[in-house]
């Protein structure tokens, strides 16, 4: 099978989706650590909903070819929006690495797709 740069993009939105759709589940489902964290980084209780429903909208905008550059686009707001809190917060690199990841898969998929 040829490796070409669009099934390499899809891979790569494949993998940025799931990993946003777990991140959605987590959130939505509010466990005690995650509840916690929410809190102590001063945000409201319904924060979180709103998180985890737009990281699932993004998952899902990530899976069509005629939406990815939205997914893209929204991921990319939730991450800027994460690595803020997290070093506002001046959060250790344990939590900070996740998000870095998450951002660097993005910019990755971002790149192959636009060149």
């Amino acid at each position: 099978m040829a490796w070409n740069s669009a099934s390499f993009e899809s891979i790569l939105a494949m993998i940025v989706a799931a990993l946003f759709a777990v991140a959605g589940v987590v959130n939505l489902a509010r466990p005690g650590a995650v509840k916690r964290d929410f809190a102590r980084w001063g945000y409201p209780a319904w924060f979180q909903w709103l998180c985890g429903a737009l990281e699932l909208l993004s998952a899902a905008l990530l899976l069509g070819q005629q939406t990815r550059v939205f997914g893209l686009t929204l991921t990319g707001a939730i991450m800027l929006g994460a690595l803020f809190t997290l070093l506002r917060n001046r959060e250790p690199f344990g939590h900070l690495a996740p998000a870095l990841v998450f951002s660097a898969l993005i910019v990755v998929t971002a790149t192959v797709r636009f060149l």
